[in-house]
């Protein structure tokens, strides 16, 4: 549950429950917005991830459109969300430390809870070639 991995952030971080919830949807939402596999098998598996990547989506003012989530796996769409996302995960009074923890708690708890696998680092998430993949075991649970 979305409960569980807000909790697992949260004590891998160091960081409150609150501030581990509203930096999961800021990286969620960007990870939705860069047409990851890695959130697209975590919204298939985990109730309530959608959700809170779409809210934070809509309370951060981010492009919903086609055109403009196209735009955004361009070169230069790839950078803006993810300066955006690091700029608000800022905001959210997190450590460059705190910020570089939390895809790795991300990843942990999904390859444990859900054995998707893959990504281990926001470079992985944000920057991957379109092509990346999670673990056949994943995608076969998904389906």
């Amino acid at each position: 549950m979305l409960r569980d991995l807000v909790r697992h952030v949260a004590t891998e971080t160091g960081i409150t429950q609150a501030r581990a919830r509203e930096a999961l949807g800021i990286i969620l939402n960007a990870a939705d917005r860069q047409g990851s596999p890695f959130a697209d098998a975590l919204f298939q598996r985990l109730p309530g991830a959608r959700t809170l990547s779409a809210r934070t989506g809509s309370e951060i003012g981010a492009p919903t459109g086609t055109i403009a989530r196209l735009i955004e796996q361009t070169p230069g769409g790839r950078r803006a969300v993810a300066c955006g996302m690091i700029e608000r995960l800022q905001g959210c009074d997190l450590s460059h430390k705190e910020i570089g923890q939390m895809l790795p708690a991300i990843a942990g708890y999904a390859e444990e809870a859900y054995e998707i696998s893959g990504f281990g680092h926001l470079g992985d998430l944000l920057g991957h070639d379109g092509n990346a993949t999670v673990t056949p075991a994943a995608i076969a649970a998904v389906a």
